[in-house]
Order: C-alpha cells, then structure tokens, then sequence
C-alpha cells in the first residue's frame, strides 16, 4: 500500500501526538510549523538565563498522555521525568486566608473544617459524585460526535443521570458546599477552559476531581519538555519537523486539500491535520465558500473563551512563603467574572494565578533566582479595552495585588521581565486573543465542537483546543488520538492500537 502523505500544520502538543501516532503507523508526515520552537501555546519562553512556560504550566490527568506513549510502545515516566506535587496548590481566598489543596483526605478535611465546619463532609461526597461520574464521561469524551444521533448512543445516554445538563458547574458544587469560597476552590478549575463556573457546564466537575484522584505533575524543565519529547520521538519514527514555515496557502480540488504553500517552497498532501487556532485558520486559510457550518460570519457569532494578561518574571534570589502553584480569588470573585464575560472591562481587583516554579525545579534559572510566571484572566479582545493605554498601569496594579500573597519585594528584585496581552495573543495568530479557544458551552461541546474529522471538508482532521474533546492538554492529547485513529481508518490501516483501553484506577479513591 502506497504511504498516505500528511502534512501537520502546527507543532503545537496536539500536533505532535498526532504526527507520532501517525509516523508510527506508517504514514509520511510532514510538520509545517511557523515559529522557531515547538510547543505551540506549549512552547518555551526564554528571558536572558530564565525559562518560562509560555501557557500550560502543569499536567493533570497524565494519563492521557501515557496512553499515547504506551501507543508508541513506550513509558512516559521513562521518557520524560514528572514531579509529582502535593500539596498541588495554595488557594488564597481573599481575607480569610489559605486552602493548601492536597490529595491527604484527613488533612484536606481538616482545612475544610476551619472555612465551614458545617461542610467537613461535602469534600468526601463531592470526590464519591465525580467517581461515579468520571468513567461516562471519560469514555464519551473518547469518542467522536460526527452525527447528532451519537447523542443516543448507550455511552452518550448512560452520562445524563450524572451529566445534569440543566446544572452550571456553580450550581453543581452548591450542593455538596454551603460556604461560598469552598464552592470557589471547586469551581475555579473552569478557568482552565476559559470559563466562569456559573456558565460552565456541571460535567466539568471532574477538573477538580481529577487533581485529587490523579495528581498534579510538574515535568522536569517545565511543561514545554512534553511538546520538545514528542518532537524528537516523531523524528524517530520518521515525521519530519520544518521550523519557521509558516502555511500561507492550502491548495484544494473541489472539497479535499491536495497540498500548502509556504514561504519556502510548495507541498503535496494526501490529507492534512490542522494544530493552528481554529478560528484563525480558517479565516486565513479555507476559502468562506467551502465552509457552512463555520463560516465567518459563523466564526464571529460564536463565543470565546477569556484571554490572559502574562507577566514572565527573573527575580534575584528565592520567593518564599508560596508554594509552586498560587491562586488568588478576590472576594468579588463573581462580579470579576462578570467584568471578563459580560462588561469586558478590567477589574481592579482581579484573581490570578502565580508559578513558582524554581522551588521544584532548579533548571529553570540561575543559580540564586528564580522565576516568577503570573498569570491574570481577562476578557478577551474587545472595544472596551485598550491594551496599548493599559498595559502598563495593569503591569503596577497587578504588581501591588501581589501582596495579596505576601509578595511585597517583587519590584526591586526582578532581573528579566516580559508583559504579554490579548492584543500580543491576537498578533501571534489566536482569534481574539482568547487562549483557550471557543468557549465550552453546552451548545459548542461534543457534536456542537468543529469535527476532529472536520465535516466541512474532505480529509481534513482537526487536533487541539478547537475540536473535540476540548482545551486543556488531557483533552488535547485525547483529540490527538481520535483524529489519528480516523484518518487512519480512512486510509485503511489497522486501529486496534490506537482504541482506548482500561481506564487507569485512580491514586486517591473515597469508599462508597
């Protein structure tokens, strides 16, 4: 059988699992990537001796990701060493102090016990409600939904009992937590889908849960060392990896791509998987005459996930009295939501998130300092606000909500610095800057997310935040794995490797 040509566009983590699987079935694999790295919204940032995380900053749920090294026929642990840390994070709740979240049940509910003692129970039955829930929605998220009828499937109609469509994450978390910050520490994982938990669906519910049943994980040299892995075991298995190409053209017969342009030189493909931003691509790179479901005029109707506002920090010496993962939640928390999804103005008393990575990992600065990666979530771009007049009067204002967390000497000691917008989001190719996609709504998940085999197209596959199963690296290395299976299937090869097996058993479980 003739060898299938594939070009990848983008050499984001999605991307790359996709071209690993795809190069280990055979198939001739061609990565067109733009930048000078790879990774992607994964790629590595470097400041003078300091290395940051350009986005993701830890991996959850790794079991995702081993599956596709047990595809390979390899061990992740082998291949890419990963710290596991415990307590996963420090919750700053405005006034009333801090939640250190820890997989430590007895200890978890001791905290628990001095916020509300009236809700020490809530976090034994929250973890039982998504152990329950957890299988169905896995496997639904394992599958593609490329028909509305899949919604009748066995799988899709044994997930309602513990779905609650009709439920908001907030709602969700009302029942099992009387007190409002605890709701907060359950629900703040939203964000990681560029939500707020009163618009996010309930099934997202197992974010939380799957932090205390699966761990959190810091890949020694930062998260881009997952991405750099896939890369060179790729290259192994026979893909090849163009850097600073950037796709300007996709040549099509009818429906179906039959090659690219860039700006070096003309390409034949087969088949095509697009890693780039949805919405960007498409506008970009497919005429508006292919596309129906998701044309432009489409594309701008749908809703978008928040945007960041990035501050990557060197800092001589070390940042004591935090942990690696820090979150702020003010205690406006819900009328700050609404400054990002509704007015879509900046709060002046915003949440954010501060990686202090150093104190695990020593490769990532100089000897004697340290890195500091804050994170803010902000609206995405619109009219309302202009980062070129804001940029630096929300750099001082973020600067001095550091000592929220008892962070009073920052500005004295920082040795390296990079500000990062919405607006520098959008110029580096992300629609609106919105970081993690189209947004997770009950009417953009499931059959209602571009297709990983795109229905709007001939063999074109679609990886990452954009399509099925959704943002976050779990679910973007799940969307690797779907849309190689298919198009390989369509291509005739063997998939029995490539099928999901046995749901790995948790590292924490609650008797029920």
């Amino acid at each position: 059988m003739k060898k299938p040509k594939v070009i990848v566009i983008g050499a984001g983590p999605g991307g790359l699992a996709a071209a690993l699987l795809l190069a280990k079935a055979g198939v001739e694999v061609l990565v067109l990537e733009r930048l000078a790295v790879v990774g992607g919204r994964c790629s590595q940032l470097q400041i003078g001796q300091y290395k940051f995380d350009r986005g993701p900053t830890f991996l959850h749920y790794p079991c995702a990701l081993r599956e596709i090294f047990r595809a390979i026929g390899r061990k992740l642990e082998e291949e890419i060493p990963l710290v596991r840390l415990d307590p996963m994070y420090r919750l700053f709740l405005g006034a009333r102090g801090y939640l250190d979240a820890t997989a430590d049940i007895p200890k978890m509910v001791e905290q628990i016990k001095k916020f509300s003692p009236q809700d020490t129970q809530g976090f034994e039955k929250f973890l039982r409600d998504n152990q329950r829930k957890f299988a169905p929605v896995i496997r639904c998220l394992q599958r593609p939904f490329e028909r509305i009828y899949h919604y009748l499937s066995r799988e899709a109609l044994g997930l309602l009992p513990v779905l609650r469509p009709h439920r908001t994450l907030q709602q969700d978390l009302a029942r099992f937590f009387s007190d409002p910050d605890l709701q907060v520490a359950f629900t703040f994982q939203s964000k990681y889908l560029g939500m707020s938990p009163e618009r996010c669906p309930s099934m997202f519910s197992v974010l939380s849960y799957l932090e205390y049943a699966y761990g959190v994980f810091h890949p020694i040299g930062g998260c881009n060392a997952v991405p750099r892995r896939l890369a060179e075991l790729a290259v192994q298995f026979g893909a090849q990896i163009r850097l600073n190409e950037e796709v300007q053209e996709i040549f099509f017969e009818g429906r179906r791509p039959i090659g690219v342009r860039t700006q070096n030189d003309a390409y034949p493909c087969d088949a095509l998987v697009i890693n780039a931003d949805f919405a960007r691509c498409m506008q970009r790179l497919v005429p508006d005459r292919l596309r129906r479901r998701w044309s432009n005029q489409n594309l701008e109707r749908k809703r978008y996930s928040c945007s960041t506002f990035m501050m990557y920090l060197g800092i001589e010496g070390k940042v004591d009295g935090l942990l690696h993962h820090n979150i702020y939640v003010p205690p406006n928390y819900r009328e700050y939501l609404k400054d990002i999804e509704e007015r879509h103005v900046l709060s002046d008393e915003p949440a954010f998130y501060v990686q202090n990575a150093c104190i695990t990992d020593k490769t990532l600065a100089p000897p004697g300092h340290s890195t500091l990666y804050i994170l803010v979530p902000v609206t995405h771009q619109h009219p309302n606000v202009d980062w070129k007049k804001e940029r630096l009067r929300f750099r001082e204002l973020v600067l001095d909500r550091l000592q929220r967390i008892g962070l009073k000497d920052v500005r004295s000691r920082i040795r390296a610095e990079l500000i990062w917008t919405p607006a520098d989001w959008e110029a580096w190719e992300i629609f609106r800057g919105a970081t993690f996609n189209l947004a997770h709504n009950l009417g953009q998940m499931l059959y209602f997310r571009p297709h990983n085999r795109f229905e709007e197209l001939d063999r074109v596959y679609l990886v990452g935040g954009g399509t099925h199963p959704g943002s976050g690296l779990p679910t973007i290395f799940e969307s690797s794995r779907l849309s190689a299976r298919l198009l390989l299937e369509d291509f005739g090869f063997d998939t029995a490797w490539l099928k999901p097996g046995p749901l790995e058993p948790p590292l924490v479980t609650v008797p029920t």
